[in-house]
């Protein structure tokens, strides 16, 4: 049997860069001990960047270990939804062309979501094409775009473009709306708690707006 591992995640350094010098007030990457380092959401630690997160050997040799034959790799939140227009676009370029390369180092064990500036609408489907003639074979996006509603109206021309395409579209987790009036910066709650109901309220507004009859593919 082949094993798929269709949600595990890659970075890079120049994403890692921009977040770090584009991403406040919101986001910011400090230290959390003298030795490493992790990515803070208000304040908040929410992720944290390891070496196997920028190393696509060392990945491959980690699913040989683990007897994983192919990966399909995404990036994580906060995704690309922070910085502003040229920011986000940017962002998205480096990540989808960095897992581009990714997969022709390894054409056997790796393929890749594409990461899209979901908030500016035209450039995302400008993306989209872009990264599907690298060989992106899916989309990944959160459960809300810097808390807006994936069943926004803005978005129906990404969504289209996707369903025209027949992708699928990993819809992964990241702080809830409304995440700083439920206190739930302290104890990690954002992630340990917030996500199990982001994506719920994510596909449960899909099923009530009649997303899959607008997008049947």
């Amino acid at each position: 049997m082949t094993v798929i591992d269709v949600h595990t995640h890659m970075l890079d350094q120049v994403w890692l860069k921009l977040l770090r010098e584009k991403g406040s007030p919101r986001y910011d990457v400090g230290p959390i001990t003298p030795e490493l380092e992790g990515i803070y959401r208000d304040g908040a630690l929410f992720m944290t960047p390891m070496p196997g997160h920028f190393d696509y050997d060392l990945r491959v040799r980690d699913m040989n270990a683990a007897g994983v034959d192919l990966a399909i790799v995404s990036l994580t939140c906060p995704n690309v939804y922070w910085g502003g227009e040229a920011v986000s676009l940017e962002a998205s370029r480096v990540m989808n062309d960095s897992m581009a390369a990714g997969q022709a180092a390894h054409p056997d064990r790796i393929r890749w979501l594409a990461s899209l500036p979901w908030e500016y609408p035209e450039l995302a489907v400008e993306e989209l094409g872009r990264a599907c003639q690298q060989g992106a074979v899916g989309v990944m996006v959160l459960a809300n775009v810097a808390g807006g509603h994936l069943t926004e109206d803005r978005f129906t021309p990404i969504w289209e473009a996707i369903d025209r395409r027949a992708l699928p579209v990993l819809v992964h987790p990241t702080e809830p709306p409304g995440n700083a009036a439920m206190d739930m910066t302290k104890y990690s709650m954002a992630s340990t708690v917030g996500f199990m109901f982001d994506t719920t309220l994510a596909i449960t507004r899909m099923v009530f707006d009649g997303f899959w009859t607008a997008f049947p593919t």
